[in-house]
This record gives C-alpha cells, sequence and structure tokens, in this order.
C-alpha cells in the first residue's frame, strides 16, 4: 500500500513502523511540521499490558525501550501533613524525548520516508494520491476539522488549569503532593522518566487559579515553544518545599485546560483518525501517547488481517472503540475527582488517600488489598474509628443508625416495580418476592413504588395504599420479613403523574394503555415523552387532594408496620416532575426557579412527617440529574437535597434520570455514585443527613469500596438481588465473614459455605523444587537510578 502519515508523534510513527515490518514494499510517508528534537513535554507512563503488546509486535523495539525504563510500583500521597504510601501498582516510564529517537531511528533503519519541518499536503488531496491516509495529527487536528460533518467530534473543555513541567529531583515513586493554599487547593502529579528527571504536572481547579492570580496571562498567546515563564516562577516559589530544593523546568509550558475528545466515527472512506486526533483521556488515569501506540498496533494487525480498506478500518474501530470508551470512563471519574478535590481534602488522611486512589473505579478495596495488603487493613482500621465501631469487618457488614432504626448491615434491596398486584393489594408473590431479599441478608428491604390512589398508579399491577385491604396485606408481607429475618423492610411512596397508565412493562414499558384507563396530571400540559399522552395541568384542589392521598397512605403504612418510609421523588414521577424544569413549566408559587419547583414536594414531605411515627426515618429518593438539556443537574441535585435534610429527612437516596424519553444517561458501572458523593461531602456532611448510592453497583467490592472511600453510608442494589436473591449472604461467605451482619436462616445454615467445584475440589501435586519464599515478594519497589542526576533529558 501507498500510505500517508500525518503527524510524527509516538502515534504516526509507531504505525509507520509495524507497517514496514509486516510488508517492507509498503510505501510510508511521513510528515512532521516540528523539527526532529522537538518535543513537549517530559516522561511518558506505561502499562504493563501496554509493553506486553509493544514486545510482542517489535522485540527490538520493546527491547530499546525496557533499557531506558524507570520502573517502580509505589504511590506516595501527601495530604494535610501526612505521607502515606501504597504498594504494588507497577509502573514503567521513559522519557518523551527518547521515545522519539528509538522510533525515528526504528522508521529510518526500516525505510519509512519522514518529513520534518513540513506540513502536510491537503487531505482531500493525500486521500486521491494515497491507499490509506492516517491522521495522527493530535488534539487540534486539521485532518478531523476537515471532515467534522462526517466524524461528528465532541471536545468537552474541563474546569481544572493543569500545567506540564520537569524537574531534576528524581522522585523514587509516583507522587501526589496535595497543598492546600490561602486560595484553595493544587495539586501536583509527578513520577520519574530517568535517572535524571521527572514529570511535575500542577493542576487545579480554575476558580482557584483564578483567586491566585494566574489569570494574569490569560489573554496572551504565547507562540509554539515560549512558555509562560512568569507563572513557572511563581509555581517554582509556591513548591518550594516539594521540590526539596531542586530546579523546575519548562518545555512549551502554560496553562491549559483538558479537552475530552470524542468522535461517532474513526475513519472515512481511506482517512482514519488515530490517538488525540480521535480520543483523548485524561493524564491522571492515563497517557495519550499510550492510547495512541494502542491504536497504531490495532490499525496496523487489522489492515494486515483484512484484505480491504474498509474492513480494516471497519473492524481497527470496532475492536478499539470499546477499549477507548472504557478508559475514557475511568478517566472521566478520574478527572472530575481532581476537578472536586476541595471536597474531599477535609477526609481522614487514610480515607482520602483510599478515596483518591480508587476514584476511577479501576482500583478497588479488593483490587488493592492484593496490591498491598497492610494498607488495606489500615484503610479498615481507619473506617471501623471514623464510624465508632467496635471491631473491624468488611465495611458493608458494619451495622448503621438511621435515624431511630438500626440496621444490621449496609445493604438495602432498592425499590423495583414488579407489575403484579390485583387492584392495588399485594398478593403471595410479594410475600415471596420481598421475604425471600429479607431472607437473603439485606439489612433493610424496599418496596417498589406504593401508590397512593388509583390515578396514581404506573400500570394497572402496580401496588397501592389507598385502601385498608391494602394495608391488611402489606401488614402480612412485614410481619414475615420481621418474624422470619433480621432485616428492616421500608415503604416506599409515589405517586406516577405524567408517566401513569402506562402497560405492564413486558407489555410495553412507559407505552400508554389502550383505552387510557384513567386520566394523568402533572405540573403542566407537557407529555413525558413522543407518543405519551398530555397530562392535565394541576390546579390548587387537585394538589390538595393528593396531598391527602399521601397522608392516608403513609398513615396505613405504618398501620402495617413499616419500619421506614421513602418519599418518591425521582424518575419522573410526580413529585419529580415539580422539581424538573423539563416537566415543571408552572408560572405561579409552584413553577419558576429551583425554590418554587421544590414548593409542592416539601409540602408532601411535611404532611406526611406529621402522621408517621417520630422514631421511624422517613427519606427522600431524588433523581440528582435529568441527563438532558437544561434539566436538572447535580448542582440542582445538591440544593434538592439540602431542602429535604432542612425538613428532617434522614436520607437521600440518590438515583438519576428517567424524567424525559430522550434523556442520555452516561452508563457504567456505579455511574451514580459520583452524585451521591457530592451530595454527602456538601450536605450530609453539614446536616448528618445520610446518603444511600444506588445505579449499577453490582459487586460486594464496589460496595465496600464506596463504603470506605466515603461516597455512601449506605449501597441500594436492585437487578443483583433479582438475579441472586441471597447475595448479601453469599457477598459474606465469599469474604469469609460470620457474624450478626449477615445471619443464616436456620433453615439454610446447612448452604452456608460456598460448594466445591470440580477446580475447587482438585488437588494439585507439587511441580517446584524449593518453595516460592512469601517473605520476598517485594510489594514496594522504588525508583533508585544507579547514578546521580545529572540534568534533565
Amino acid at each position: 500500500m501507498k500510505i500517508a502519515i500525518v503527524g510524527g508523534g509516538p502515534g504516526g510513527l509507531y504505525f509507520a513502523a509495524l507497517m514496514k515490518q509486516l510488508d517492507p514494499s509498503h510505501d510510508i510517508t511521513v510528515w512532521e511540521r516540528n523539527a526532529p528534537d522537538d518535543t513537549f513535554g517530559f516522561g511518558v507512563v506505561f502499562s504493563d499490558e501496554t509493553l506486553g503488546g509493544i514486545e510482542n509486535a517489535d522485540t527490538e523495539f520493546a527491547d530499546a525501550m525496557a533499557k531506558r525504563f524507570a520502573r517502580w510500583t509505589d504511590i506516595d500521597i501527601h495530604v494535610r501533613g501526612e505521607h502515606h504510601t501504597v504498594g504494588g501498582q507497577g509502573f514503567a516510564a521513559m522519557s518523551r524525548k527518547e521515545l522519539l529517537r528509538l522510533l525515528q531511528e526504528r522508521c529510518r533503519d526500516l525505510g519509512v520516508v519522514v518529513h520534518y519541518r513540513t506540513l502536510a499536503p491537503v487531505i482531500e488531496d493525500l486521500r486521491a494520491s494515497y491507499d490509506l491516509v492516517v491522521a495522527a495529527d493530535g488534539l487540534n487536528s486539521q485532518a478531523r476539522a476537515a471532515y467534522a460533518d462526517v466524524f461528528r467530534p465532541t471536545l468537552d473543555r474541563r474546569h481544572n488549569k493543569y500545567m506540564w513541567l520537569g524537574t531534576d529531583r528524581v522522585f523514587e515513586a509516583f507522587q501526589f503532593f496535595i497543598k492546600q493554599t490561602e486560595w484553595g487547593t493544587m495539586q501536583v502529579h509527578g513520577y520519574p522518566y530517568s535517572e535524571s528527571g521527572s514529570t511535575f504536572i500542577v493542576e487545579m481547579h480554575e476558580d482557584v487559579w483564578r483567586r491566585a492570580g494566574f489569570d494574569a496571562t490569560e489573554g496572551v498567546e504565547f507562540a509554539p515553544g515560549v512558555s509562560d515563564e512568569k507563572a513557572v516562577e511563581r509555581l517554582r516559589a509556591l513548591f518550594a518545599e516539594e521540590l526539596a530544593g531542586h530546579e523546575v523546568f519548562a518545555n512549551n509550558s502554560k496553562w491549559l485546560n483538558f479537552t475530552t475528545v470524542r468522535n461517532e466515527r474513526w475513519h472515512h472512506g481511506n482517512l482514519v483518525l488515530v490517538g488525540d486526533a480521535a480520543h483523548t483521556a485524561h493524564f491522571s488515569i492515563g497517557s495519550g501517547t499510550k492510547l495512541a501506540m494502542e491504536d497504531s498496533l490495532a490499525l496496523a494487525a487489522c489492515l494486515h488481517e483484512h484484505p480491504d480498506i474498509e474492513g480494516a478500518l471497519t473492524a481497527y474501530e470496532t475492536e478499539r472503540r470499546s477499549v477507548v470508551e472504557s478508559t475514557q470512563r475511568a478517566a472521566q471519574a478520574s478527572l472530575e475527582w481532581f476537578e472536586n478535590i476541595g471536597m474531599y481534602v477535609g477526609q481522614e488522611p487514610t480515607q482520602f488517600c483510599f478515596n483518591l486512589l480508587t476514584r476511577s473505579r479501576r482500583i478497588t478495596y479488593d483490587n488493592l488489598r492484593t496490591r498491598d495488603e497492610e494498607f488495606a487493613d489500615r484503610v479498615d482500621a481507619a473506617f471501623a474509628t471514623s464510624q465508632r465501631l467496635d471491631s473491624v469487618a468488611p465495611a458493608m457488614f458494619q451495622p448503621f443508625r438511621l435515624g431511630q432504626l438500626e440496621l444490621k448491615n449496609r445493604v438495602i434491596v432498592s425499590p423495583m416495580d414488579m407489575y403484579s398486584a390485583v387492584d392495588g393489594v399485594p398478593g403471595d408473590f410479594h410475600l415471596v418476592h420481598l421475604g425471600s431479599k429479607a431472607m437473603g441478608g439485606a439489612g433493610l428491604v424496599m418496596t417498589e413504588m406504593v401508590c397512593v390512589s388509583p390515578e396514581g398508579r404506573i400500570t394497572p399491577g402496580c401496588t397501592g395504599l389507598w385502601t385498608d385491604e391494602q394495608r391488611d396485606s402489606w401488614a402480612r408481607i412485614v410481619s414475615f420479613v420481621h418474624d422470619r429475618s433480621t432485616a428492616r423492610i421500608g415503604l416506599q411512596l409515589g405517586h406516577s403523574g405524567r408517566k401513569g397508565s402506562t402497560r405492564l412493562m413486558w407489555e410495553g414499558i412507559d407505552e400508554p394503555l389502550p383505552d387510557g384507563d384513567w386520566e394523568i396530571v402533572g405540573p403542566s400540559p407537557l407529555p413525558y415523552g413522543p407518543g405519551s399522552p398530555v397530562p392535565r395541568e394541576l390546579t390548587r384542589t387537585d394538589m390538595d387532594k393528593i396531598v391527602a392521598d399521601f397522608v392516608a397512605a403513609a398513615r396505613r403504612g405504618a398501620e402495617a408496620g413499616f419500619d421506614l418510609l421513602e418519599l418518591h421523588c425521582a424518575h419522573g414521577y410526580l413529585l419529580s416532575s415539580f422539581l424538573s424544569p423539563i416537566a415543571n413549566h408552572r408560572t405561579d408559587e409552584y413553577g419558576g426557579p429551583l425554590e418554587n419547583r421544590l414548593r409542592f414536594p416539601l409540602e408532601v414531605f411535611d404532611a406526611i412527617r406529621t402522621v408517621w411515627p417520630a422514631e421511624r426515618p422517613v427519606i427522600v429518593r431524588i433523581s440528582a440529574t435529568d441527563w438532558v438539556p437544561d434539566g436538572n443537574t447535580e448542582h440542582d441535585a445538591v440544593e434538592i437535597a439540602r431542602a429535604f435534610a432542612a425538613h428532617g429527612a434522614d436520607a437521600i437516596d440518590v438515583s438519576s434520570g428517567q424524567v424525559a424519553k430522550d434523556e442520555r444517561p452516561a452508563f457504567g458501572r456505579s455511574y451514580q455514585t459520583p452524585f451521591a458523593d457530592r451530595i454527602r461531602h456538601e450536605v450530609a456532611a453539614a446536616t448528618g443527613t445520610a446518603v444511600i448510592a444506588v445505579g449499577a453497583i453490582a459487586s460486594y467490592d464496589d460496595v465496600n469500596s464506596i463504603l470506605l472511600a466515603g461516597r455512601a453510608d449506605l449501597c441500594a442494589i436492585g437487578r443483583t438481588h433479582l438475579y441472586d436473591p441471597h447475595w448479601t449472604l453469599h457477598a459474606a461467605a465469599e469474604q469469609e465473614y460470620r457474624g450478626a451482619a449477615a445471619e443464616w436462616p436456620v433453615q439454610f445454615r446447612a448452604g452456608s459455605r460456598k460448594p466445591p467445584t470440580s477446580r475447587t475440589d482438585a488437588v494439585r501435586p507439587r511441580l517446584s523444587l524449593l518453595r516460592a519464599d512469601e517473605s520476598d515478594r517485594n510489594t514496594h519497589l522504588r525508583w533508585t537510578p544507579s547514578r546521580e542526576p545529572a540534568s534533565v533529558a
């Protein structure tokens, strides 16, 4: 093939070298606008996984890299005057300038033509003259811009300011310096990359940056290669303690805002994007160089495996997209954590360190324990101390006091609509469903949304509490839970609002009933989505009746013996729709600013609180974001939570979305937990209100990680309990926990040990002459250069 590569950075050069090795007859030309010895930045970090791929693809190049690596396993975290070290991580880094030099030499030896100090021809001309055009031209890709209508890029400019610097202080490990200043929190990401230097990245929120006066050069346009020397000099003085008498160096160093690049497509005809042109991931989670080289490897392999360009590029995009999107999800969580670092610096230092390490959700408690058991023990002990607990145990099996209600553990079976009632009356199905979950070990089992009136139902199969018959049937279920388990059972009360009068879930979720069996209402005459009926706008008289319905249902719930009441103000149902500017366009005192939109939900809350027993908690479920433009955001959620806390809510159950059909949720593991985290630190810390995390929390490791990091007090888990009603008891068995927080029913105790399998039953032969000495395992490996550092490479 005849191949044109725009951009002579690591991604472009590595691809060229790989293609030449696969077939020396390829005619490959690279255009690079900079000189061969121009490079911006200092060190590049690689994962063991990436290095394994490079070694498999090009042993000679991998060997050359390995000779130049700085290697270590430790992370040092400096916060509030304390220094904590966590081992077992595994890092390899090298000078970016050295990496480029090796790639340039490799391309020269293989016969790749590289034009330095030369702008590439127009992309359209390259596409006409070459079989393949590879756009490796970085964040500000001209190739991507030329076909923006095809690639459909989104550029998400983030809030933090950062500057890439170097230092001749050779760190022994990865360094996080968390510095409290009079202007706010600043942090340094530092790591060694050679015997003579380290990368030194300074980062802070834009608000801190402005308060500190770094915006003095905001309007200055620095020429390529020119650094903001005024800011560098100031940082040199600010971080004198961290530099410990060493110098800090600039290299095209200026203040930047990280931009996350995403593209709906990565190729167009014979043009393909790689590296930062296609995607970016925040530097706190991974190296752009690493991702670019992984792209190049996959692209070269796909071109070799497929006979046509279109098939190869489609395979490349399919193969890489899932990997990149996973990395970007982790990077997004990480960058948002650093944007909000000011929320966490008040945490107890050990918990802060654990929080920092698990910020992206890629490292969890179990993963950390495997890497550094001693540090995991410290995290457990610190959690027990902070919670005033008598003993150390897995965090999920520590007790929790919710108002005056004692919960044996911190696992909640989340409310899940079953659509299986007749005339609102729960039956044997609900007894078995909720009873099995209670016997399965959870500390609290929640009912589905129990509707306060016939017209407040979502579907004809929804349960209710508008009659005494319904109350008595619920009382039977509550009695079973109390008699047969040590779990508590909570009642969720709600009104469907504009999402009512729909079919059963398995007959068509959110689809209207054929005959529109009952009238639906809402704060405004706005349908839930296309195909949904238009609700009637509530009058004050209607609202008074709904308040009375909630009060009557709450009174019946108390008579049925429920331990807790949750007011459903989430998921687009009636009270949620009052809170959302998407559904509430009222012009009276119940619409407009958030203060007004809160008015009716708070009226309902206050009314049910007057009839609910004072010793039993009342909690509120909210949607923390609507996931649609102009809807509620996490900032609104903080104010909503603060308002309910001020009115006496014992906990805020933090869900999200389902307010509009056209929502675009950012689904992923534990994807709603950051909203709970924000509310816990901005509201609960001041009010004592508990916070419940919910949403794609599926493993006990994630539960423990969330609790230990202080992101929530309790975790609500739904679908996982449908998969395994005894999930909590099985989690205890997996963690070898035995105690009151996960007590098996006497009838089931014979099954309380994990059943053996063929794999666990197998008796393995001894195949080594000498036993491995476990004491020799080095959890803590530091980078200790063989000679004194001379100068930064």
